[in-house]
């Protein structure tokens, strides 16, 4: 029997977000056939890509059809949910087709004026789903890495699987985390943002939840049944948004079976590793990090190891994320894809992204990069300065949706932040009391628990007055 959720809050309503002052993006005559598949089944509205043999990888093509869809279903009483995934049993979107933006760079100045356009329709679609007004599910199944990561960190549903590798792996190219990187990562537990975006370090199944990339982990093997009870889910019309959202989130945990034990897949970043990447990420320049890797004693090999891992990195695209790490702690989710699109049509001129997607993604086999300038030193503050300024000749990114926020508004459906967990531990008699609270408040949230546990055992010792955090 199709699901009617109770109505929370009347007096909100959704409303549409896509813009109606800018032109919506159409399809060109170039663009690929099926590059997206669209299906309608009940309430439920799916968006598939369809470059299996490419891991799905996003193009202009492929924003270009999804654009209308987004509009025509937010206008429409019969759509009620909105389901991203991907063809194939091997990636939901393992990032743009860069390998084609760096050919077409290769063309000079128009070519990289392309690719900048490329950047700018990329980002107004993942802004219009970080403002969609009705609930977006996507199910990262598989390599979910850059632009899969833009279809997927802004949606208030993002679905871990056995399969999910997640990762943001720009610096590996001479580019810098973007799809909305500057807006996420900075606001991750800690300074594990700060990690995976400068290492590029992978998280894989359950790690995404704990992480808090993800807000609920399923088996795989249960994605259809779940798509088919969404698509039954039928909301009344003056059900708020939050209450439609209160609602998918009821009908996934019908299908959870379970996460994997810690004694099996032990939580990654955590305990005295977590510690350590606290310790050594924390600074505002890189030099100093590396200074920090280079004394650590306690994860030594650790250290050793994300030492020769940055070594490989482009040294400009190390300052240039860090910088923008530290200033998107400030940015809203509108002024985020505006910032970005500027520092993108900078890297499109930089010779390191060319040279970088050469390296390791054309080459047959991959090489080591050789980057330009070669080294931190000679990476002025001048230099990672301009970066961040708008283009000659490049007008601002115009977005394509309204709607703004410097908090995501549905991060309740993901495990409890450490900060929460903080915010609530340091008024509690005992470790027991605040895990009660927070697996309650989640509605027994599976890995709630594990998460909450984590974070006392590492940060807090018992007193006589409560707990004492340090």
């Amino acid at each position: 029997m199709p699901l009617r959720a109770k109505v929370t809050n009347p007096a909100f309503q959704a409303t549409a977000s896509i813009s109606t002052s800018v032109p919506i993006p159409k399809e060109l005559p170039g663009d690929e056939p099926d590059d997206v598949l669209f299906n309608t089944l009940y309430g439920l509205r799916s968006i598939e890509l369809n470059r299996p043999k490419k891991l799905n990888s996003l193009n202009g093509s492929m924003a270009r059809k999804i654009f209308p869809r987004l509009k025509e279903w937010e206008k429409s009483h019969l759509a009620n949910i909105v389901l991203i995934s991907g063809a194939g049993s091997k990636a939901l979107c393992a990032g743009g087709d860069v390998a084609a933006l760096a050919l077409q760079n290769e063309q000079g100045e128009e070519g990289q004026r392309a690719s900048t356009d490329f950047f700018g329709l990329e980002y107004s679609l993942d802004h219009s789903i970080a403002t969609y007004s009705k609930p977006v599910i996507s199910f990262m199944d598989g390599i979910t890495m850059g632009g899969g990561v833009g279809l997927s960190m802004h949606a208030p549903f993002r679905i871990a699987t056995e399969k999910t590798v997640f990762a943001m792996p720009e610096t590996t190219i001479g580019f810098f985390p973007d799809v909305g990187g500057s807006f996420f990562l900075p606001r991750l537990d800690g300074e594990t943002g700060t990690y995976l975006a400068l290492t590029s370090e992978r998280l894989n199944g359950v790690q995404a939840l704990y992480a808090g990339i993800a807000t609920h982990f399923l088996h795989s093997s249960v994605l259809s049944n779940v798509t088919q009870r969404l698509s039954e889910l039928v909301f009344p019309d003056n059900l708020d948004l939050p209450g439609r959202l209160d609602a998918v989130n009821k009908t996934m945990a019908e299908f959870s079976l379970g996460l994997p034990s810690l004694q099996e897949e032990p939580m990654l970043l955590a305990g005295e590793l977590r510690n350590a990447i606290d310790r050594c990420f924390k600074f505002n320049q890189v030099e100093e990090i590396i200074a920090a890797l280079e004394a650590e004693q306690e994860q030594k090999e650790w250290a050793q190891k994300t030492l020769e891992t940055l070594s490989t990195r482009s040294p400009t695209s190390l300052k240039v994320t860090l910088r923008q790490l530290r200033l998107g702690k400030k940015w809203g989710i509108s002024e985020t894809f505006k910032r970005e699109y500027d520092i993108a049509g900078n890297f499109m001129r930089h010779p390191d992204f060319v040279e970088g997607v050469k390296a390791r993604l054309i080459s047959k086999p991959a090489r080591q990069a050789e980057w330009q300038p070669a080294t931190l030193q000679e990476v002025s503050q001048e230099t990672v300065d301009g970066f961040f300024a708008t283009p000659e000749n490049q007008d601002g990114l115009k977005l394509l949706s309204e709607g703004d926020y410097n908090r995501y508004p549905h991060e309740r459906f993901a495990l409890p932040s450490e900060a929460e967990i903080e915010k609530f531990g340091r008024q509690s008699r005992s470790a027991r009391e605040t895990i009660q609270h927070f697996v309650e408040k989640s509605g027994q949230k599976e890995g709630v628990a594990e998460k909450v546990s984590e974070v006392l055992a590492r940060r807090t010792t018992p007193g006589q007055n409560g707990l004492e955090w340090r």
